[in-house]
């Protein structure tokens, strides 16, 4: 069952990137997607190998080749086997190497009552986020110039064309700032939901925002139907293993390879 999962989780990612980009231009393997709007935007100009019908030697020139003059490559392997046989030719040209975990919720959907603590989730506008974000942004990018953390924003609104629904959803402070934030992409019609960028605001942290938020994302995923409710995680980071204490189990991998 993994596997079919696996392969749905996979061409939703793979659909989400197509129709978020500004444009798209296929290669063997996969396809580059970009956004000219934020050019540096490593996430919105890439490439994305969603099959194995390529060599995988032949693709660090195929990457040079479509991605041109930009000074960044990134590449997502969906398929984590796949990306196994591309690490050595994507090392060898230079690139950096990472594992990153396809989580999928097999835990029970939480009951409909806040989280300990008392903590809600609701819909919030995106501007709502905004200086928060910010604010996160520039804790974790210290050296980051003012340019870098407003295109790192004013980004995610591309993120609207990525799914049927995408929902962004907080749980506000008791001042109604918001304190925790995340995205809640949905596809009835194909039962898939993801759950992406859950962060919370450093003065905020450890009091329960991010709970409320996955889980009243848990609950409105379910509600639409959506029985494949998945997430993705850096295999070597913390937050893997908070989610596992969430009910989320590792299923699978995709690679991702960077060069400046």
């Amino acid at each position: 069952m993994s596997g079919y999962e696996l392969q749905r989780i996979n061409a939703f990612l793979a659909g989400f990137a197509r129709r978020q980009a500004e444009h798209t231009a296929d290669i063997p393997g996969g396809f580059a997607v970009f956004d000219d709007r934020f050019a540096d935007s490593w996430s919105h100009n890439q490439v994305v190998v969603d099959r194995a019908g390529v060599d995988p030697a032949d693709l660090p020139g195929l990457v040079d080749e479509v991605m041109g003059e930009r000074p960044f490559r990134l590449v997502s392997v969906l398929d984590g086997a796949f990306g196994e046989a591309c690490v050595d030719p994507f090392e060898r040209a230079g690139y950096r190497h990472h594992t990153y975990l396809v989580m999928l919720h097999t835990g029970a959907v939480p009951a409909d009552r806040a989280t300990e603590g008392g903590r809600t989730a609701e819909d919030v506008e995106l501007e709502a986020i905004l200086a928060p974000l910010a604010a996160r942004w520039r804790t974790l990018l210290a050296e980051a110039g003012y340019a870098v953390i407003n295109m790192l924003v004013d980004r995610r609104r591309t993120r609207s064309r990525g799914a049927t629904r995408v929902q962004v959803l907080g749980s506000r402070a008791e001042n109604g700032e918001v304190a925790a934030w995340g995205d809640l992409y949905l596809e009835p019609t194909l039962g898939i939901a993801q759950v992406e960028d859950l962060m919370t605001a450093e003065a905020h942290l450890r009091r329960g925002h991010a709970d409320a938020v996955l889980t009243t994302a848990l609950r409105r995923a379910a509600a639409a139907g959506c029985g494949t409710r998945f997430l993705t995680a850096d295999a070597d980071d913390w937050p893997r293993h908070w989610y596992e204490r969430r009910g989320f189990t590792s299923i699978g991998h995709s690679h991702g390879f960077q060069r400046t």
